[in-house]
């Protein structure tokens, strides 16, 4: 990501200052012109909810145009050197400003001297001042069915009446933003920096700006076949770079292809992803076509204001759905360029913003005040008593809002709900409630111990195997140097546990965590040696950890790390094949499919289950052995079946009074005492008397003698 500099900071806080001001007087202007009246507690809703839309709506294209303009410098000198060391640079955008072009020439005309600062984002807010600002005075209307709406009120001559104290204070607006410095487009930025000459634009467009010498503009029409010679001087590799919208990308290839002149191997930029996921992926791929020289290499052109992910978090959220819709795999779509924390629009994230609303609302946050984060985003939490409100904003329209604070405080923001969304991400990962997709088994060895069949189908012959998988993984711990970093950023407390002697860095502060019943709970969070987990707040208070001095925690920290192994081994089983029709027979709450490549051996896919989950499956298709009790004994404990021992007798594994128990059923007068004289006993449970198997090593010798004596009798 380009870094902004303090001169880029300064231009992005004075337009945040200025649209904040826009905000505060456009509530004053719709008081003015009479569209609301707060004295009577009576609003024109649909007029005023038109007016607030058009003004988030064109401050939003406002700040994503500033950011393409904002990045473009660290881009163009990256293009620069591109070009330098060989490479044929393709850059992606969305935007062209060609609408902006069109209505500042209608107001100034092509003939006069134009300059670079009559072409920048800056004319968005001009343009919105001048034509949807409120100055027009209204009157407020009580319609039949109850609804207030706002006609306009007309002079003798039957125009409308202008609000002179609207209209001051959109002069004076306009004149402090003609004040403000200028930042042209990315696409009027490259091209005035490398010159047409050197530039293939492949866009929309039918007019453009070009860059003279003397520093003027001069407008250049664009034909209609401009595209086309564009497109193939880039190809036969007359003009260096392209740049290409989604206007101008429909139908058109971009790659290194073997029959083209421009072989060079293609860097391509994606400045500027937009709003739709098959357009992103449609842009990619026009430089990724078959019959090429050679791959693309892709870059995602961001900068450091977290602001920016409103833009990238849809794109990520959309790729999301696209991958799981084409190979069932998320990360397919979107190639490893987006990732999962990208999507600030998921599940995870919109759980743990009422999270960050109630830590705002109850002063928990040092970055900001609850009133200045009214004050500055318009949003509202609170009803009148300052009571948390039902409704709450939704993640559209936080994200929307965040964009236009100045740079530091919106960092700040989402720095805290970041960290929020990846302690849910951990939470979820631990319990093995993360949707994730279709998983990857990573290890630094994985060996595949057996692999043995299951059930095979009669109708179609496909088998279930149990495979066997021997994982090694090479340990990294939390060492204590990592421990006094963790410990400096002033949120965690050095803490032991008296009980177990074990050390911890837990948070000052309790969190608020929203569970998946939707209640909020206060957590803590625990960083240790080996990992971090999460513990209530009542419960950390009712426990044993108790704060230590700092020196002392990393002394015994590293003495824990010391004695942890340097690797794990672990076993795992994969069910694999044919697993749909015993789906409901799994003995396992976790439906992830997993995949996973042992060494010498083709990939596996299929559910991951434990020793015990495997043995307890493998038991329910086993086949027994009805005349050795070593196998009945196996089925029954190891795979929950329920075996015939004749006489009317059945044998199962039951748990009684927290104890696993063999269990005879169907034992009667006649025979009891024999059975007890096998060794049986009989209990009483609910005024039921119950008959059981000794669950220890003389089990497999009384089983013996009731099958003996079954087939005796056979």
């Amino acid at each position: 990501p380009h870094k902004l500099t303090l001169d880029q900071v300064e231009i992005y806080d004075t337009f945040a200052k200025a649209w904040r001001i826009i905000h505060q007087n456009l509530h004053k202007a719709l008081q003015a012109t009479g569209i609301t009246n707060s004295e009577e507690g009576v609003t024109a809703a649909s007029t005023k909810s038109n007016h607030l839309s058009r003004f988030e709506s064109t401050k939003q294209r406002f700040f994503n145009h500033l950011l393409q303009g904002l990045k473009a410098p660290a881009v163009l000198a990256q293009i620069e050197r591109d070009i330098q060391e060989g490479w044929a640079p393709v850059v992606q955008v969305v935007s062209t400003g060609e609408a902006l072009l069109s209505r500042r020439l209608d107001q100034v005309g092509a003939s006069n001297d134009l300059t670079p600062e009559m072409f920048t984002p800056k004319e968005y807010v001009l343009g919105y001042l001048e034509a949807a600002f409120p100055i027009h005075a209204f009157q407020l209307v009580e319609q039949e069915d109850g609804s207030t709406v706002a006609t306009p009120l007309l002079d003798a001559d039957g125009k409308p009446q202008v609000c002179r104290e609207a209209q001051a204070l959109r002069d004076a607006m306009i004149e402090d933003i003609l004040l403000l410095a200028p930042v042209p487009s990315f696409l009027d930025q490259l091209l005035w920096h490398f010159g047409p000459e050197r530039v293939a634009e492949v866009t929309g467009r039918s007019r453009r700006t070009l860059l003279q010498p003397n520093g003027a503009l001069r407008i250049e029409r664009r034909s209609a076949s401009a595209n086309a010679a564009e497109t193939n001087a880039f190809m036969d590799g007359a003009k260096e770079l392209l740049i290409f919208s989604d206007a101008g990308g429909t139908g058109r290839s971009y790659h290194a292809s073997v029959g083209a002149k421009n072989q060079k191997r293609h860097r391509h930029y994606l400045v500027e992803p937009g709003w739709r996921a098959d357009n992103a992926i449609q842009g990619l791929g026009r430089s990724h076509r078959a019959a090429q020289a050679s791959a693309p290499f892709f870059r995602v052109c961001t900068t450091d204001v977290h602001g920016e992910k409103r833009f990238t978090s849809t794109i990520a959220r959309r790729l999301d759905t696209l991958g799981a819709l084409t190979k069932g795999e998320r990360k397919t779509a979107s190639q490893g360029m987006f990732r999962a924390e990208d999507n600030l629009e998921s599940s995870i994230a919109r759980a743990c913003l009422p999270a960050l609303y109630c830590s705002l609302v109850a002063g928990d946050t040092d970055y900001i005040s609850y009133a200045a984060f009214c004050d500055w985003t318009g949003l509202k939490l609170t009803d009148q008593d300052g009571f948390l409100l039902d409704n709450l904003p939704p993640i559209q329209r936080f994200l929307n809002r965040i964009l236009a604070l100045p740079i530091e405080m919106q960092n700040a923001i989402f720095a805290d709900f970041m960290e929020r969304i990846s302690d849910a991400t951990e939470r979820a990962m631990a319990s093995g409630t993360l949707d994730k997709g279709l998983e990857h088994i990573k290890a630094d060895q994985i060996e595949l111990v057996g692999t043995e069949q299951l059930r095979r189908c009669d109708v179609t012959g496909a088998e279930t195997s149990l495979a066997e998988l021997l994982l090694t993984r090479q340990k990294r711990w939390t060492t204590a140097a990592k421990a006094q970093e963790l410990f400096a950023t002033g949120r965690l407390a050095p803490m032991q546990n008296q009980s177990s002697g074990q050390v911890a860095l837990v948070t000052k502060h309790a969190q608020q965590v929203m569970e998946t019943d939707g209640s909020l709970v206060f957590e803590h969070k625990l960083h240790r040696p080996k990992g971090v987990s999460w513990i209530k707040a009542d419960r950390l208070a009712k426990s044993s950890w108790s704060e230590i001095p700092l020196e002392a925690l990393l002394r015994l920290w590293q003495q824990e790390v010391d004695a942890l192994p340097e690797t794990e081994v672990s076993n795992l089983f994969l069910l694999t094949g044919l697993i749909l029709p015993i789906w409901n027979d799994i003995p396992s709450n976790e439906t992830r499919i997993v995949r996973c490549t042992p060494q010498g051996s083709p990939a596996l896919l299929g559910r991951a289950l434990t020793a015990d989950q495997a043995s307890l499956l493998r038991g329910k298709f086993m086949q027994i052995d009805q005349t050795d009790p070593a196998s009945v004994l196996a089925a029954v404990r190891a795979g929950g079946q329920t075996v015939d021992l004749g006489r009317g007798l059945t044998l199962q594994a039951r748990r009684v009074a927290g104890e696993q128990r063999l269990e005879i059923t169907g034992a009667g007068r006649m025979t009891l005492p024999w059975l007890k004289s096998l060794g049986c006993f009989s209990e009483m449970h609910q005024f039921t008397l119950r008959v059981f198997i000794p669950n220890n090593e003389s089990a497999e010798g009384i089983l013996a003698s009731i099958l003996t004596a079954r087939a005796q009798a056979a």
